[in-house]
């Protein structure tokens, strides 16, 4: 009985051993991906045509009547 245990643990332990996470050069590559979006995204958000329909959008809501 408590050799079926003892493997049972064993196995238990090279399990819990594994690595699951993520290693530092992962965490970098994803943050740089997120900067690029980010960058990409606020570029799109502050052009022009986008602003104005951005405004435009406030201004509606702002006008509506309750």
């Amino acid at each position: 009985m408590f050799g079926k245990i003892r493997k049972v643990a064993a196995r238990l332990r090279r399990v819990c051993r594994q690595d699951t996470g993520m290693v530092t050069s992962e965490y970098a590559m994803g943050i740089v991906a997120a900067v690029g979006f980010a960058v990409l995204l606020y570029q799109v958000v502050t052009s022009g045509q986008v602003q104005a329909e951005l405004q435009a959008i406030v201004k509606k809501a702002l006008s509506a009547r309750m």
